[in-house]
Formats: C-alpha cells, structure tokens, sequence
C-alpha cells in the first residue's frame, strides 16, 4: 500500500528513517555536492549540455546508497518532488550539525 503524504515535514520524517545507514547518506552528500559543483561549472562555462551530467551524478550516488548499504528503494520513485526536496534538506542538515537530531526525532516518531 502506498503511504500519501500531506506535506514535505511529514514525507521528511520517513525519508530520513529511509536513510539511517551513514554510509548511504554520505553517498548522498557526495552526489549533491557534485550536482551543486556541476551547476556552478555550467554557469561559469556556459555549457548548457552539463545539465545532462546532473541526473547521472545525483541518481547514481544515491543509488549506490540505496541498493548497496541501506538494502531499500530510493524514495524517490514513488515520491519524486518530496525526494528531490528533502535530499537536500538532509544536506543542509548534514551541513549545519543537525543531522543526527533530526535522525532521532524521525526515529522516536516526531517531526
């Protein structure tokens, strides 16, 4: 059965449970970072084609993360806007310290 949600803090709350493994989440943080690497080398080359790079970068490392470490499906098949948001809310909660607080509120079921 497909869970619906009703908004991205209650998607987050399960993607992060869907991302407790610290390998599959630095798998993430390696991709993001190159897919924000990759847009700022297409604007300061002008080459429009790198778009092309940004799915490939940022898929194949999360995937690696799913299929390998974390042994689940990527959440953004069947929620692919709610992923793509909270990818990089978990980066930026990676990136500011907070990441393991908010690891364990998901975990104890608060949002």
């Amino acid at each position: 059965m497909d869970t619906k949600y009703s908004s991205l803090k209650d998607f987050y709350s399960y993607y992060l449970k869907e991302h407790s493994n610290p390998t599959c989440r630095m798998f993430h943080y390696i991709g993001t970072t190159l897919i924000l690497a990759i847009i700022v080398w297409m604007i300061a080359d002008f080459a429009w084609w790198k778009l092309f790079c940004i799915p490939l970068v940022g898929y194949g490392f999360a995937w690696v993360g799913h299929f390998i470490f974390e042994k689940n499906k990527p959440a953004t098949f069947k929620h692919p806007f709610y992923s793509l948001a909270s990818d990089f809310i978990m980066y930026y909660h990676f990136l500011t310290g907070q990441i393991d607080e908010k690891l364990a509120k998901a975990n104890q079921g608060n949002n």
